[in-house]
């Protein structure tokens, strides 16, 4: 990583460490989120997000609304998930 900038690299390390914990917080507020939302679906129609994930890319289910506001919470969910790991493993 290469920055340019007249802070020395003590500053620059702080405003980066920062910015990523920043990063990880949010990313856990977002994964809690979603995944409430996820919960509440599964507690509906009695099936978990990754089978309904399957079942709706598979065409198995038809696109309601209702399907495509799990289908979203399931997506970001994974997505921050994947987020919050790779912040995790950075090393400064």
């Amino acid at each position: 990583m290469q920055i340019d900038t007249d802070y020395s690299l003590q500053e620059a390390s702080e405003i980066i460490r920062s910015a990523l914990e920043h990063e990880k917080h949010l990313a856990k507020y977002k994964i809690d989120r979603y995944a409430m939302i996820c919960d509440e679906f599964e507690d509906r129609y009695d099936l978990i997000s990754t089978e309904f994930i399957t079942k709706f890319e598979a065409g198995e289910l038809i696109a309601e609304d209702k399907y495509l506001e799990w289908y979203a919470a399931k997506r970001g969910l994974d997505h921050w998930k994947k987020k919050l790991s790779l912040l995790r493993n950075i090393r400064m």
